[in-house]
């Protein structure tokens, strides 16, 4: 098989499938896609953080071996260089690239989005929007748009993104580290990281509908 083919094989919402053709140097890209691109909305970080981080285990056969200190470094540049550039994107016209897309997941986001920020301050809205899928693409080119400091961006986005890339792939690590042949039943568990994942998204849509049902 030769390497076009090879990337034509590559399914992008499939974490293994990713780590498979790419390895470390994917995770950058999906990061800094899903992070600072707003087309990047529908990427699997959190199962590809975690996978990553099984992966990295010895004794693993269910895809490559990946080295745990290159992962790591490579899911941090990814993250805080994604919402870096997606911040600065927003600075310079955000609102004008969320009115073009006609994607109702990111709309959907982009209300969430204000939400926390308006909820929680910017120092902690711009921390939590990394474990909510969407949420994490759209709050950085809406913390530029509606004009958040950059220097406080700056700091709760590093704090955030290390948090949240650290804690998935040490905790893939250590699950891989601890339980004897726990390849065989990485879909499954891969499938339980992607549903905890949706959860903050699920309980903010439900608290949502019941505010809207209230007025």
């Amino acid at each position: 098989m030769n390497l076009s083919s090879s990337l034509l094989a590559v399914n992008p919402l499939d974490a293994g499938s990713l780590l498979g053709a790419f390895g470390a140097l994917g995770i950058a890209v999906v990061l800094f896609a899903e992070t600072g691109l707003l087309v990047g909305f529908f990427l699997p970080g959190d199962s590809l953080l975690f996978t990553a981080g099984l992966l990295c285990t010895t004794g693993s056969g269910s895809g490559p071996h990946l080295d745990l200190a290159q992962v790591l470094a490579a899911a941090a540049v990814g993250a805080l260089a994604g919402a870096q550039v997606g911040y600065l994107l927003g600075r310079r016209g955000g609102r004008a690239l969320l009115a073009r897309s006609r994607n109702k997941h990111l709309h959907e986001g982009a209300v969430r989005a204000e939400e926390l920020l308006d909820r929680y301050g910017h120092g902690k809205a711009v921390v939590l929007a990394r474990f909510v899928p969407v949420v994490r693409t759209v709050l950085n080119p809406l913390a530029g748009a509606l004009g958040v400091g950059a220097r406080t961006f700056t700091l709760w986005q590093v704090v955030g993104g290390l948090v949240w890339t650290f804690g998935l792939v040490l905790a893939g690590f250590g699950l891989g580290s601890s339980v004897p042949n726990v390849d065989r039943y990485l879909l499954p568990i891969v499938a339980l990281v992607v549903a905890v994942s949706l959860l903050p998204l699920a309980l903010e849509l439900l608290r949502s509908r019941r505010r809207a049902r209230a007025r």
